[in-house]
């Protein structure tokens, strides 16, 4: 096991579920990726649930409030991107046509960040590290590994992210790569007519060693199967989860070494 001391910029570095039942998502993820379970309080019966994978954070979950939830805010999972600084990177956002959700704001001693939508609409969340880089384990099973996304505008989407983070964007006209330096970090393709009224929006995948045998256990702890099991030629084996409070991530099984 390799523990990440750091992450560079431009690189996804954090995952966070904000969910709808802390107490059942809890249950859910420690079960289905043996995830252990480290409870930090916000207030009164508040918490940010850090999650560790054999002793390193890998990402974290808390439960909605009142003011989330009143306006629709779906279970989801907040994708993070460390920057160098949040302030310069909100500013290049905006400048690239990006719309600042949060303004940068500090984090207690851990970090600074800032939230943005990109052109087509998709989050993201932008991290400075001071105390806390993200996550300690990334590319194993049970840790975080891939990260997607699905939009209509495939070119703006190249144009925003390719300038934002200096993201140089591969892959084929079916399948954006996106390579920060020599790393092959996540992918982009555009949404299908067929696939549906979707919103642009990011998709986290979570290595595993067997992807079907994850499949049934997620559907034996209450989640849904949206897509797959099903082969990615060449590369391994995938699925798209709905957990039971309705977030989705991805499992991912390689068929080669990393």
């Amino acid at each position: 096991m390799a523990v990440v001391k750091s992450h560079t910029h431009g690189n996804f570095s954090w995952c966070e579920l904000v969910t709808t039942d802390a107490v059942a998502a809890k249950q859910f993820y420690s079960q289905l990726f043996s995830w252990e379970i480290e409870d930090m309080p916000m207030g009164p019966d508040e918490f940010y649930t850090m999650l560790k994978l054999k002793g390193e954070y890998v990402a974290a979950l808390y439960g909605m409030n009142k003011e989330q939830a009143e306006p629709g805010v779906h279970p989801h999972w907040n994708v993070y991107v460390t920057v160098a600084s949040a302030d310069d990177a909100a500013a290049k956002a905006k400048s690239l046509g990006g719309t600042i959700i949060a303004e940068p704001f500090d984090v207690m001693d851990v970090g600074r960040m800032t939230t943005i939508n990109d052109p087509a609409g998709a989050q993201l969340q932008l991290w400075e590290a001071k105390k806390h880089n993200g996550s300690g384990i990334i590319d194993e099973p049970g840790a975080f590994c891939w990260f997607e996304l699905n939009v209509h505008d495939v070119e703006a989407a190249k144009a925003f992210h390719t300038g934002l983070f200096g993201w140089t964007a591969g892959g084929s006209p079916e399948y954006t790569e996106w390579i920060n330096g020599e790393k092959h970090i996540g992918g982009m393709m555009q949404i299908k007519p067929e696939w549906g009224p979707v919103p642009p929006t990011w998709t986290s995948y979570i290595m595993v060693e067997n992807c079907d045998a994850t499949a049934d256990k997620a559907v034996a702890l209450g989640g849904t199967m949206i897509t797959g099991p099903d082969d990615i030629p060449g590369m391994g084996r995938f699925g798209i989860v709905r957990d039971p409070q309705g977030a989705y991530f991805a499992i991912y099984q390689m068929s080669r070494p990393a």
